[in-house]
């Protein structure tokens, strides 16, 4: 009887055992399948989170894990925890208006960027878009930016660009919302997944000022003596999203005009015969966009006689997409004998190549600290200065400084070297008396011409490079690379490191890694559980049927007798 009770005793643990190897692999085979339709992972750049003397704007949250809705959700759709998810090329932004500025509840925002705007993809074709539609593009990007960065956003707001798997589960998300059918616990759907830290103030950002020297030839061999001609382009950017801000043409393109200007006048001053009786000052300058906060700190750390030997400075601004008309911005009035110089020596230039050249004076307002061009910092220190630009009015603050639009498809080459030519060609008339003389220095296909291969190189280098001045480190590759460019060129390279102004605070956490899971709905789960389970009950009782009989299978269900009847 003991090895008979034994026997049933194995026979009904090789049941359990084989019950149990069925359901861990029906439930392996259940969790591959899912996983593997599940998920598809995007790289997102989270919009810039910051505070101006402790006002808070931008995006104050960066973790993300809600369902996913499009442009045609139903008008009784509750968005409180919803992402919606918006391409620019169908972006309505008076909706995002009245609804940033309402602050109605939402889960996130998430916009989709056209492929052409990739910075990682420099040299690619820009697809389909005519003319008329990049400029259309460039205008709805403009106000999308402006809204977003002067907003205080209480949820996560992202930009991708647009591929074949976005598009593929935007198009399924777009065909529930029309349907009536948003991503719920019993609908399914999309949920759209950003798993990031809380995001954390920059302590102390650092900014740097980059500065090369060309010496003059003076008769005594003492260059302090000689005047000097400053030429300077503030090298950072500032943008909407933080990670995608490159600024091809603000200011890129200032900064390869600068670097082409020193190759174009080391070759000159390397000879003593061609070398002018001007020192050459060329400053990469640092936080443009915050009031021009490291020219001011970089001319604070002149000496006196340094800055009183400056005849004049000419501030490079946003000269890459431009046609055939560029401004001249200064703070002294045209009637100042100086300026009046700077201007002739310019429009004379302009005229020989083709273009025009226009005057725009604007007084500083000393009580007011913002400044809205470069040269207004060196005006405030009494030296005569300029700005060129294509911009004929200056932007308000923090805008037109690298934004969304801002890249490689919007600048123009020729733009920028016949910029290179407009400044190179006046200030070497004025170093060596030429003034109202059609001499060309910088002529075409002579050893002194500009070079397009530069500009180009330099141009897509940049527009490859997000700069936004607090999240550049004190060793950033593009300074050193910076440095080193201007080295090549110049003497006496050096970089100034001062750390920005408190008035502004920024937060990290500016890129991310979306996740996109495709969610079943809880009609299915019930129902597959109900198959499983329906499943393992009949094979349950096949095995039980035909390892131990019927009758051993309905007395498992048997309720056990007492301890009391078994001890009678």
């Amino acid at each position: 009887m003991e090895l008979k009770g034994g026997g049933t005793v194995y026979r009904q643990c090789q049941v359990l055992e084989s019950m149990y190897s069925m359901i861990a692999l029906v439930f392996i085979l259940v969790t591959c399948v899912e996983l593997g339709d599940a998920a598809a992972v995007v790289d997102v750049y989270r919009l810039i989170q910051y505070d101006i003397s402790g006002v808070p704007f931008g995006s104050r949250l960066a973790t993300l894990n809600h369902p996913a809705a499009s442009m045609h959700f139903s008008p009784a759709a509750d968005l409180s925890r919803t992402v919606l998810m918006i391409p620019v090329r169908e972006l309505n932004i008076t909706f995002v208006r009245e609804y940033i500025a309402q602050r109605r509840p939402l889960g996130g925002l998430l916009f989709f960027l056209p492929q052409m705007l990739n910075f990682a993809k420099i040299g690619s074709k820009t697809g389909s878009y005519q003319i008329y539609e990049m400029e259309l593009l460039k205008t709805v990007l403009g106000e999308l930016e402006r809204l977003v960065i002067h907003a205080n956003i209480p949820y996560p707001v992202y930009f991708a660009f647009e591929d074949d798997d976005i598009n593929a589960v935007l198009a399924d998300v777009k065909k529930n919302d029309a349907t009536g059918q948003p991503t719920t616990a019993t609908t399914g759907g999309y949920k759209l997944v950003v798993s990031a830290p809380e995001p954390k103030k920059v302590a102390s950002p650092t900014i740097m000022n980059i500065q090369g020297w060309l010496s003059g030839l003076e008769a005594d061999g003492d260059t302090n003596q000689l005047p000097t001609i400053a030429i300077v382009a503030s090298y950072d950017t500032f943008g909407a999203a933080p990670a995608l801000s490159v600024g091809s043409d603000s200011n890129g393109s200032g900064i390869v005009a600068l670097l082409e200007i020193a190759r174009l006048f080391s070759l000159l001053y390397s000879n003593p015969k061609t070398r002018g009786r001007y020192n050459l000052l060329f400053g990469l300058t640092s936080a443009g966009p915050y009031n021009y906060n490291g020219t001011h700190k970089w001319l604070r750390s002149f000496d006196q006689r340094l800055r009183e030997s400056i005849d004049y400075a000419v501030c490079l601004n946003s000269i890459g997409a431009w046609d055939n008309k560029l401004w001249i911005h200064v703070s002294k009035p045209p009637e100042n004998a100086y300026i009046k110089q700077i201007f002739e020596g310019f429009s004379n230039v302009a005229q020989e190549l083709g273009f025009e050249v226009n005057l725009k004076h604007k007084k500083i307002n000393i009580s007011n600290p913002r400044v809205a061009w470069e040269h207004e910092q060196f005006s405030r220190l009494r030296v005569t200065a300029a700005t060129l630009s294509e911009l004929s009015v200056a932007p308000e603050l923090l805008e037109s400084t690298g934004g969304l639009s801002d890249n490689r498809p919007f600048v123009n080459d020729t733009a920028i070297i016949r910029s290179i030519k407009l400044v190179a060609e006046s200030i070497a008339r004025h170093i060596y008396g030429h003034q109202g003389k059609n001499i060309q220095i910088f002529a075409d296909e002579s050893s002194l011409a500009v070079n397009p291969s530069y500009v180009n190189a330099w141009l897509d280098i940049l527009s490859r490079t997000p700069r936004v001045a607090p999240f550049l480190l004190k060793n950033d590759p593009l300074v050193m690379a910076l440095k080193k460019e201007l080295a090549d060129h110049t003497d006496q390279v050096n970089v100034q490191h001062e750390v920005l102004d408190g008035m502004f605070t920024f937060y990290d956490s500016t890129k991310a890694k979306l996740n996109i899971y495709q969610v079943a709905s809880v009609t299915f789960d019930l129902l597959l559980l109900l198959v499983l389970g329906s499943y393992l009950i009949v094979l349950f009782s096949f095995l039980a049927i035909t390892t131990k009989g019927l009758d051993d299978l309905i007395s498992l269900f048997r309720r056990p007798p007492s301890r009391k009847m078994k001890t009678a």
